[in-house]
C-alpha cells in the first residue's frame, strides 16, 4: 500500500451555507450558516450525511492491515466477561457473555460456586442486530420481582418492563422513561420513574427536542400507564432533573433533585409508612438537604438516623450521621462519622454485615478499600489489592457475603467474595476467595507496564496521567501513542481493562496514555472546580501539558502521537487541535460537543450548563465564544497543518446531538477551501453511524467495526508499525 496519505482538500464536500443566520450573543453578532443541520431528519441532512461517509470510508478502508486487524481484534475480544454476581431472593444473578455475543446476558444460579447457572433474560433475542440494550434494573427486595429498562438504537429513551422471579413477563409496560432510577415499594405494589411530561416529539433518538421538567411518577403494578400518578414536579425550574429511591427498609422515598450535572444536589423525602404506601397524587416533600450548597448521597436510613456522603465543607468528601426531623442544613446536627482525608477522596462507602463499612478512597487516581466500623468510623483493616480500580460491590446490611470486581489496565476483571462470617478483622485475615476471572487468550500481561506520571501544566500544577507499554519500549520518539483525556463533570479517569487499549499495545506496539485532567473528580471537589465553568480553559492547558511531557521524554513525537475524547472528551479534543495544531500527529473525536453557543437547547444539554456556563449569560458567553470549537475554526499559520482528523457522531445521539460534529466537519471544510487549499494535506474525515447513539449498550459488533476504522486511521496517518 502506498504511505501517501494526503487528500485534495478540494475533494471535501461544501455544505450549503445560509449566511442570513446570525445572532446576537450580548451585542455580538455570530452566523450560524448550519442551522439547517439541527434537523436530523431532513432530507438535506442526510444527504450531507452520506456525503461525509463517502469520503471518510474509503480512506481508513484503504488500509492494508484491515481485515488483519478484524481478525486478530474479533479473537481478542473472544473471551469469557463477567459482572458482578449479586444475590436477590432465592438466586445468585450476574451478567454473562460468552466473547462475541452483541448485548450481555443475566444468569442466575442457587449456588454462587455452580459453573454458569441459566439464562434468567438474553437481550440479545430483541433485536437481530442487537441494538436493544438493558438501560436500568431494579428487583424488588425480597427477589421476587425485576424490572428493567430496554433501550433502541443506543437512545437515551427507555421502556420499563417486568419479569418475576418464576419467570413470568407481567403485562406492565411504561415508555417515555429518562434518565431515571426505578425505586419499588416495599409491597411491590408499584415503580416510581423519572420522565419529560413536556416531551412532544417521539422518543426516537434522532430527535432533539430540549427535555424539559423532568417529574417524578408512580405506577400501580397492573394497570395501563395512561393511570400512572405525578408524584413530585418542580415547575420553578424546567432544568431540574429528579431520581427517586426508597430506603431499603422500605420507610422512605428519597427524591435527589439537581441543576442537571450541577455539582450539588438536594435531597427530599416522604415518610411512606405515614401514608400507608398508598399513592394517588403529589407527595409533600420534606427537607433531608435542600440548600444546594454540597453534593449529598445518603448511604442508609435505619431507626430515623440517616448515614449520608458529602462533599460540605470537604471538598475530598466525608461520612456523617443526621437524624431525620431535624435541620440536616445545619452541620451543627452532623455526627461526623468519618472525617475528610485532605490527601485522597472518599469515593464509596457501604454498609454490611449490621455493623460494618466497606470503605473506598481514590489516591492518586486509584482504589484504596477497607472495612470500618458501622459505629464509629474508625477503620477495622485493609482489602489487599494490588493497584487497580474497586469496580461494583454486592454487599446489604442484612447478609454478611460481599460481592465485588476488581481490574486495572493489564488485568481484566475478578470477582471476589468473601464472608464475614468467616474473617478476622484483627488480624486483617478475610479469606477471599476468588469467584470469576475473566481470561484473555493471547495476551501476557507481564510483557506490559502501566506507570503514573506526572506532567507540570501551564499554571504549575501537577497533572498526573498512566502510561501503558512494552516493558522493552525505546525511548526514542517513534512510539506510535494515544493520548486520551476527558476533563469534565467530577468523572474519574481510574485504571481500568480494556481490548481497544490491549490491541493499541500488541497490534502497532503502542503507547497508551490515560491523563487525569482537572475538571474530574479524582482529588475531589476543588480538582473538578478548577476545570468548570470559567476555568475551562484549565483542562486544554493539562491536556497540552501532558503532550508536552510524552514529547519530551521521547515516548513520542509530534508525527506519532494522536489525540482522542469523547463527548466532552470531544470538546477537548476541538479545543486543543485549534490552540496547538503543531503539537499533534492526528486526533480522534467522538460525539463531542462543538457548538458552545446552542448546546444547552437539544435534548438534555441544558444539563450541561453548571459545567460550562450559560451562553445566554454575557459573563459565561464571554468565556465560553473564546474557546467554542465551532467558533474558533482558523487555518494555521506557518506552515502548519490542520493535524489529520476523523471526527465520529452517531445518527441516534440524543445526548450529544450530531448537528455538533456535522456543523463542526462542515465548517473546518469551509476553513480549508479558503484557507488551506495548497497546504492541506493531512485528511480531515468524519464517520457518521448509523442505529447507534451516544455509547452506552453499543453491540459488540459495531463497537469492534468502529475500532477496526478508527485504527485503520491511525495506522495510515501515524505511519504506525502493525505486528501480525
Amino acid at each position: 500500500m502506498s504511505t501517501d496519505i494526503s487528500i485534495d482538500p478540494s475533494a471535501y464536500p461544501l455544505a450549503r451555507r445560509d449566511d442570513s443566520i446570525v445572532d446576537d450573543y450580548h451585542g455580538t453578532k455570530v452566523a450560524d450558516p448550519y442551522r439547517w443541520m439541527e434537523a436530523p431528519d431532513a432530507p438535506e441532512t442526510e444527504a450531507w450525511v452520506t456525503e461525509l461517509n463517502k469520503i471518510s470510508a474509503p480512506f481508513y478502508e484503504a488500509a492494508d492491515i484491515r481485515e488483519k486487524l478484524r481478525t486478530k481484534l474479533t479473537a481478542l475480544w473472544d473471551f469469557e466477561k463477567f459482572s458482578c454476581t449479586a444475590k436477590h431472593g432465592d438466586y445468585y444473578y450476574y451478567f454473562y457473555n460468552t466473547g462475541l455475543q452483541n448485548q450481555h446476558v443475566l444468569y442466575r444460579q442457587k449456588n454462587y460456586k455452580n459453573d454458569k447457572g441459566t439464562v434468567f433474560f438474553d437481550p440479545n433475542k430483541l433485536a437481530e442486530d442487537g441494538t436493544t440494550a438493558l438501560r436500568g434494573t431494579k428487583w424488588t427486595e425480597d427477589g421476587t420481582i425485576w424490572c428493567y429498562g430496554l433501550s433502541e438504537k443506543g437512545s437515551d429513551w427507555m421502556t420499563l418492563r417486568f419479569k418475576t422471579a418464576d419467570g413470568e413477563d407481567l403485562k406492565d409496560v411504561i415508555t417515555g422513561v429518562k434518565h431515571s432510577g426505578i425505586a419499588w415499594l416495599d409491597d411491590k405494589s408499584g415503580v416510581f420513574y423519572s420522565a419529560y411530561p413536556e416531551h412532544k416529539g417521539a422518543i426516537a433518538g434522532s430527535n432533539v427536542e430540549k427535555d424539559t421538567y423532568h417529574s417524578l411518577y408512580f405506577h400501580k403494578i397492573g394497570t395501563p400507564q395512561s393511570d400512572d400518578v405525578l408524584v413530585a414536579d418542580f415547575r420553578q425550574d424546567p432544568n431540574l432533573m429528579v431520581a427517586a429511591s426508597v430506603t431499603r427498609d422500605g420507610r422512605y422515598l428519597i427524591a435527589n433533585v439537581s441543576k442537571g450535572c450541577d455539582p450539588t444536589n438536594q435531597l427530599l423525602y416522604v415518610d411512606l409508612k405515614a401514608i400507608n404506601n398508598q399513592v394517588t397524587g403529589k407527595l409533600e416533600l420534606k427537607p433531608f438537604f435542600d440548600k444546594f450548597d454540597a453534593k449529598y448521597e445518603i448511604i442508609e436510613v435505619a431507626d430515623d438516623y440517616v448515614l449520608t456522603l458529602t462533599n460540605k465543607d470537604a471538598p475530598n468528601s466525608k461520612l456523617i450521621r443526621t437524624k431525620v426531623g431535624v435541620d440536616n442544613n445545619n452541620p451543627d446536627n452532623w455526627e461526623v462519622v468519618i472525617p475528610e482525608d485532605p490527601k485522597r477522596k472518599l469515593e464509596y462507602v457501604a454498609v454490611a454485615a449490621g455493623d460494618k463499612l466497606i470503605v473506598e478512597y481514590l489516591q492518586d487516581c486509584s482504589s484504596r478499600v477497607y472495612i470500618n466500623d458501622y459505629k464509629t468510623g474508625k477503620v477495622l483493616c485493609q482489602i489487599p489489592l494490588e493497584l487497580g480500580t474497586f469496580g461494583a460491590l454486592a454487599a446489604r446490611k442484612d447478609r454478611t457475603e460481599v460481592f465485588f470486581t476488581y481490574d486495572s489496565f493489564l488485568s481484566p476483571t475478578v470477582v471476589y467474595r468473601f464472608d464475614f462470617n468467616n474473617v478476622d478483622l484483627a488480624n486483617a485475615q478475610l479469606n477471599i476467595e476468588e469467584v470469576r476471572r475473566v481470561k484473555i487468550k493471547g495476551f501476557d500481561p507481564h510483557k506490559y507496564t502501566a506507570v503514573q506520571h506526572f506532567a507540570k501544566s501551564k499554571d504549575g500544577t501537577k497533572i498526573p496521567m498512566f502510561i501503558i507499554h512494552a516493558k522493552d519500549i525505546k525511548l526514542d520518539g517513534q512510539n506510535a501513542t494515544l493520548l486520551n483525556g476527558y476533563g469534565g463533570f467530577n468523572i474519574c479517569e481510574v485504571p481500568g481493562f480494556s481490548v481497544s487499549k490491549i490491541s493499541w499495545l500488541q497490534d502497532f506496539g503502542g503507547v497508551f496514555v490515560v491523563s487525569n485532567l482537572r475538571g474530574g473528580g479524582e482529588y475531589g471537589e476543588k480538582w473538578h472546580e478548577a476545570g468548570m465553568l470559567h476555568n475551562k480553559q484549565n483542562v486544554f492547558d493539562d491536556f497540552i501539558a501532558c503532550a508536552e511531557y510524552l514529547i519530551n521524554n521521547k515516548y513520542t513525537s509530534t508525527p506519532k502521537l494522536a489525540i482522542h475524547g469523547g463527548s466532552n472528551g470531544g470538546l477537548l479534543v476541538g479545543a486543543v487541535s485549534q490552540q496547538r495544531p503543531d503539537l499533534f500527529g492526528a486526533a480522534l473525536n467522538r460525539v463531542g460537543v462543538l457548538d458552545m453557543l446552542r448546546f444547552h437547547k437539544f435534548t438534555a444539554g441544558s444539563a450541561w450548563l453548571p459545567e460550562y456556563g450559560n451562553p445566554d449569560k454575557k459573563e459565561d458567553f464571554d468565556y465560553i465564544y473564546k474557546y467554542s470549537p465551532l467558533h474558533n475554526l482558523k487555518y494555521p499559520q506557518g506552515g502548519v497543518q490542520w493535524p489529520s482528523t476523523l471526527l465520529m457522531t452517531a445518527d441516534h445521539d440524543d445526548r450529544v446531538v450530531p448537528l455538533h460534529t456535522l456543523k463542526y466537519i462542515a465548517q473546518l471544510y469551509y476553513t480549508i477551501h479558503n484557507d488551506g487549499l495548497k497546504t492541506q494535506k493531512n485528511p480531515v474525515l468524519c464517520r457518521v453511524e448509523v442505529k447507534a447513539g451516544h455509547g452506552a449498550g453499543k453491540p459488540t459488533t459495531k463497537v469492534i467495526a468502529e475500532l477496526v476504522d478508527m485504527y485503520s486511521f491511525l495506522y495510515r496517518v501515524l505511519g504506525a508499525t502493525y505486528y501480525d
